[in-house]
């Protein structure tokens, strides 16, 4: 019998994938104004193997919203940032550390498909690093192919890692992957040991780790015409950006490939109301809603979780929320179509980061 997530999408949707978005704004926007239903509280399930740690992140993170927040763009108290979720458990109540860091950790980033091609036309300044930077951490953008595979971006992701200086001590990097950038650092990390030694951590936010359903039904073709947005500077790679991001070349190479051990590994998941749904995005997340109501839009809640992971938790914020800072850098697109773009991320990122260090000092 055919699994409801193994069923094609709706041929009556436009079959679009992420990276054509830029470019059919307009029309997709004009399918964004369907009725929104009240927040509910999600009931989700832990995979097997994974550790629930949500409780201690919510307190980082509702301190850090709470002492930075206010001070940072977009900002959003704690109960509206995380997902609205049934029975979720309760935190240790231990104090939150708001100081410097000691390890100093540097979070490596790769961005997800397509991001090289439109990097220029997003950039709104480095907050979120100078935001970090000021308490001990750093952040590094890793670049890998806007529009090139797996293979191919972790053989990018070992050399930016081989190329960083060496230092004594234990690794301070931690590599953060946003959608298909997580996808792209797992491969890299199985495929080059040489590098593990220098990485403490591997970060999923929103990550494809199972792929995702709109990919199957997408070409190419869509993808590549992002090397045509106003002022992008990408090529076609091995032009395989999409297929590398469907669920069955996803959940296959799961199998035939487990994660090193010799590292800890972190999930954040997006899980947004409804009501946080940018319109631009309406098309894809009720294709999927027909499926499952717990998505981002691109992405079912469970397939962003890496195996034997710690699930840090469930951010009330859709696919392209989370990380691109769409709506900062164009206002008039934001408000029209990537109207819920607005996230505290710099809060998340420093949240993300005083969890892992937390963690792997044993406090």
């Amino acid at each position: 019998m055919e699994h409801p997530r193994d069923a094609p999408l709706s041929p009556r949707c436009p079959r679009r994938s992420e990276a054509c978005r830029f470019a059919v704004l307009t029309a997709i926007g004009l399918l964004g104004g369907c009725a929104t239903a009240p927040p509910v509280d999600f009931t989700i399930d832990v995979p097997p193997g994974v550790t629930d740690d949500r409780g201690r992140f919510g307190e980082i993170f509702c301190t850090v919203l709470q002492q930075h927040g206010p001070s940072l763009p977009d900002y959003r108290p704690c109960d509206e940032a995380l997902s609205h979720i049934a029975a979720s458990p309760p935190g240790p109540a231990r104090p939150v550390d708001l100081g410097q860091s000691q390890r100093r950790l540097v979070a490596g980033v790769v961005p997800g498909i397509g991001y090289g091609c439109v990097a220029d036309w997003l950039t709104t300044g480095p907050v979120a690093r100078d935001h970090v930077r000021q308490f001990g951490y750093d952040v590094r953008m890793i670049e890998v192919g806007a529009l090139s595979g797996t293979a191919v971006n972790a053989r990018m992701i070992r050399d930016a890692v081989v190329a960083m200086p060496e230092e004594s001590g234990p690794p301070r990097l931690v590599l953060i992957g946003y959608s298909k950038g997580t996808p792209d650092i797992l491969d890299a990390i199985v495929s080059y040991p040489e590098i593990r030694p220098r990485i403490a951590a591997v970060v999923s936010i929103a990550g494809a780790v199972g792929g995702s359903k709109v990919a199957e039904e997408a070409s190419e073709q869509l993808a590549d015409m992002m090397r045509f947005f106003p002022g992008a500077h990408c090529d076609k790679g091995d032009d395989q950006a999409v297929a590398s991001l469907r669920p069955g070349v996803r959940k296959q190479w799961m199998v035939e490939h487990p994660l090193p051990s010799e590292m800890r590994y972190y999930s954040v998941v997006t899980l947004p109301d409804e009501a946080r749904i940018s319109r631009v995005l309406k098309p894809t997340y009720w294709q999927l809603r027909k499926i499952d109501p717990r998505n981002d839009s691109q992405l079912f809640y469970d397939d962003q979780i890496i195996p034997n992971s710690s699930l840090l938790g469930f951010v009330n914020a859709d696919h392209w929320a989370v990380v691109p800072p769409i709506k900062r850098a164009h206002s008039i697109i934001g408000s029209l179509f990537v109207n819920h773009n607005d996230y505290p991320r710099e809060a998340l990122l420093e949240a993300i980061l005083r969890f892992v260090e937390e963690d792997l000092t044993g406090q």
